[in-house]
């Protein structure tokens, strides 16, 4: 305990810079527009990990924060499948969870927009498809979206979601 006192009063508390930019705020203020404009009404994600390692979970969690406010929007997660308009899926499809997954898509009622969230949802990452994995989402269900990276930041998942719901809308 006394070392790290020392260390913190020798270099001081060594955290992430603020952003210098505000470019990311305008982003993601102009997407929480365009989904105010589209939805008019709550939207319901019911966010599904079907195997991942959670880092992507991180990221989806992140979007709860102050920052992002997607609750602010009228977005939020539910429990039920019943409750959804969107299924948030992430990690390459475990075979032990194709058959939740598909019980799941099958229990959201129609119109119905599912997002793959990650490298691991959108072909499969590292693990592809082997004995333990059915790779991608879209292997097991429709997939409206895929939101690339490994994990994709908060922003981009925010854009996928925007996107499913301009092609559920046909905007």
């Amino acid at each position: 305990m006394w070392n790290i006192i020392r260390q913190i009063t020798r270099h001081g508390i060594r955290t992430e810079a603020p952003p210098t930019s505000d470019a990311p705020t305008v982003e993601v203020e102009r997407i929480q527009r365009e989904l105010l404009a589209i939805l008019g009404r709550a939207l319901a994600i019911r966010q599904v990990d079907a195997g991942s390692c959670n880092g992507c979970e991180l990221e989806i969690n992140a979007l709860g924060n102050p920052y992002y406010n997607i609750e602010g929007l009228g977005i939020k997660f539910v429990a039920s499948p019943r409750h959804a308009d969107l299924l948030l899926v992430t990690g390459p499809v475990s075979r032990n969870m194709a058959v939740a997954l598909k019980r799941t898509y099958d229990a959201t009622p129609d119109p119905k927009l599912v997002v793959a969230v990650g490298n691991c949802g959108a072909d499969g990452g590292i693990f592809g498809e082997s004995y333990a994995s059915a790779g991608r989402v879209a292997n097991v269900i429709p997939v409206d979206v895929v939101v690339s990276g490994c994990p994709p930041p908060p922003l981009e998942i925010l854009r996928g979601i925007l996107g499913a719901v301009q092609r559920g809308s046909g905007s």
